[in-house]
C-alpha cells in the first residue's frame, strides 16, 4: 500500500473528501517528521514508536571497488511495533 492507497482507503472507510483525506494525512506524516527531527518520540497507542537514532561514523568497504570508505554520522528513523500490532501480524 502506497499514500495514495492509504488515502484512497481512508476516504471510503470515512466517507469523506479524498483531498481532505490527502490533506490530513499529510499532516500526519508532517507533524511526525517534525517530532522525530527535534529528537522527540512518537507512541502511538495500539500500533507502535517511532523514534530517531544517533548513528555514529564508521568505515565500511565499498563492494564494487573494495576501497575503504567512511561512512559519516547520521540521525536514521526507527520504527518499533507494538504488541498489539506485532499480534495481529501473527508475531
Amino acid at each position: 500500500m502506497n499514500k495514495r492507497d492509504l488515502v484512497d482507503a481512508v476516504a471510503a472507510q470515512v466517507g469523506r473528501p479524498r483531498a481532505e483525506v490527502a490533506s490530513t494525512v499529510d499532516a500526519v506524516f508532517d507533524l511526525i517528521s517534525g517530532a522525530l527531527s527535534r529528537g522527540e518520540k512518537v507512541a502511538i497507542s495500539g500500533f507502535g514508536n517511532f523514534d530517531a537514532r544517533q548513528v555514529a561514523e564508521r568505515m565500511a568497504r565499498n563492494p564494487r571497488t573494495g576501497e575503504t570508505v567512511t561512512v559519516a554520522a547520521h540521525t536514521k528513523a526507527r520504527f518499533k511495533p507494538s504488541r498489539n500490532l506485532k499480534s495481529t501480524l501473527g508475531g
